[in-house]
């Protein structure tokens, strides 16, 4: 028996308390996070000094530490200073710990339905895996936004994890032996970091400028090298469509221009999470509509 067939068993209560534990770590990671979000694109130790005030340089107390509790405890202001303190530091903190539970549940023993159709794993080292993509996206994503750069922690690293990653657990690429998980991965990042590093070349052509961050191209190839080239294909489609939607959204209501430079990779970060929580079910249903089966043709 293993821990998704014994929680099963044991029933509803200790499947909520699992989820609370899970809740409760996620959030613990995302004020690491946010530690994160904010010193590395300053070069920063993550580390060292502790956890302080930006604004006075207080140091922050345990008690003022507490993930999601204390930013609304001190009513969003430091303690010290009273300065008012990002809401990104809250949501960061709620982001990933529910992200944390949606992976989670996609955990159980085969043939059992998943809440909200995700797609189903029966691997707890999937599970681990796909966390350690959410920190990565997460964190990619609102220094985007904040920078306008992707840390290479994040992509060059993702890149390098994902391969050695897929190599130890080939389950991650549905394949048996190292070698399958090792190849895949490789012709994922290859055919992530490829395609959009082929986009920013022709979109330099024709606009006459840089039309893609070299950020970007490279945390394709590290969705690619995590998550395999199918998922590159739909991460494409689906960042696409989101970026085109909010870009034209923001030029009708006056907030950008249409030369107007809007970060890419949150939109590649948010198909990618999609994937690893719905993404096979999806992709399948997809092909489905365009093929098909051979039962369903007149």
């Amino acid at each position: 028996m293993n821990l998704a067939e014994a929680i099963l068993i044991m029933g509803p209560v200790w499947q909520i308390y699992a989820a609370l534990l899970v809740f409760a770590f996620g959030a613990c990671l995302g004020s690491f996070l946010n530690v994160c979000i904010h010193r590395i694109p300053r070069e920063e130790s993550v580390i060292r000094p502790r956890s302080h005030c930006p604004s006075c340089g207080a140091l922050i107390h345990w008690h003022d530490n507490i993930p999601l509790l204390s930013y609304l405890a001190l009513r969003a202001r430091c303690r010290k200073c009273s300065i008012r303190i990002s809401p990104r530091y809250f949501l960061v903190e709620l982001l990933v710990a529910g992200l944390f539970v949606l992976v989670w549940l996609k955990y159980g023993p085969d043939g059992t339905a998943r809440v909200l159709g995700l797609a189903p794993v029966n691997s707890l080292s999937l599970v681990v895996v796909y966390w350690l993509a959410v920190f990565g996206l997460v964190l990619g994503t609102f220094v985007d936004f904040e920078h306008m750069i992707i840390p290479d922690r994040v992509t060059i690293g993702g890149m390098i994890s994902g391969i050695l990653i897929s190599t130890l657990f080939p389950v991650l690429h549905n394949q048996a032996a190292f070698y399958g998980g090792l190849g895949s991965s490789f012709i994922g990042a290859l055919v992530g970091f490829g395609i959009l590093w082929l986009i920013a070349i022709l979109g330099k052509l024709v606009f006459r400028k840089d039309a893609m961050g070299f950020g970007d191209v490279k945390l394709m190839g590290a969705v690619g090298a995590y998550l395999g080239w199918i998922a590159v294909l739909f991460t494409l489609m689906i960042s696409s469509f989101l970026g085109a939607i909010v870009g034209i959204s923001l030029v009708a209501a006056g907030k950008r221009e249409m030369q107007s430079r809007i970060p890419y990779g949150p939109y590649i970060a948010l198909a990618a999470l999609v994937w690893i929580l719905w993404g096979p079910t999806i992709w399948n249903a997809y092909l489905d509509f365009l093929i098909p089966p051979v039962e369903a043709l007149p």
